[in-house]
């Protein structure tokens, strides 16, 4: 048990190197040999770790999923309703948090490799999955807790994320932060419309 515990410290050790790296080089440009620089190590003790780049990705992918956690697990959850509990997730999905979590460029680049690579696709797919649950979970228990009138979770929560995805795409591009604010806000907006909770300030 020690031992397997001593490797998944030090893969995620490597993998946290990686993410550093890409965000400075891009993860195209990250290399064994880059990563193997910034931890102070030979890249040949990299390889015990990972064999390959793909394998280096598919661990970048599952700490960018840890870090999304951040957006749906809030503290004293259970001192907090489930109107409120969801309303501050999707304050969070809808502001500067989203993007402060993990560095839109390595998301972007992780996401160009889904078109080359099967299974780093795969694993995305299942990353993009477990969020929308995530959301799916949090509005249906306003659901059961008859404060939310909504025939399905899942597709709504699928809805949100599609607002969501193609939001961040597009302000990426703005450089305006007033725009990109007024932008941000209008499309939060959407994502409460959807929940038949429009006009509420956030």
């Amino acid at each position: 048990m020690g031992r397997k515990s001593l490797k998944e410290d030090r893969q995620k050790e490597i993998i946290e190197a990686f993410y550093k790296v890409a965000q400075q080089e891009g993860v195209e440009n990250t290399s064994f040999a880059k990563i193997a620089k910034e931890l102070d190590i030979t890249p040949s003790l990299l390889v015990h770790y990972f064999n390959t780049k793909e394998e280096l990705l598919l661990g970048l992918i599952d700490f960018i999923v840890e870090r999304y956690q951040h957006i749906y697990q809030l503290k004293a959850r259970k001192q907090v309703s489930a109107p409120d509990h969801l309303l501050a997730i999707l304050d969070n999905i809808f502001s500067r948090k989203w993007n402060s979590l993990v560095d839109d460029g390595v998301f972007y680049s992780c996401f160009a490799v889904v078109f080359r690579d099967t299974r780093v696709r795969s694993r995305f797919k299942e990353m993009t999955l477990l969020l929308r649950r995530w959301l799916a979970d949090a509005i249906q228990d306003c659901v059961d807790e008859q404060e939310l009138e909504v025939e399905n979770a899942n597709q709504v929560a699928d809805l949100i994320f599609v607002i969501s995805d193609g939001a961040y795409y597009f302000l990426s591009m703005i450089d305006d932060p007033i725009e990109h604010k007024e932008r941000l806000a209008t499309y939060h907006q959407q994502a409460l419309r959807l929940l038949n909770l429009q006009g509420i300030e956030t």
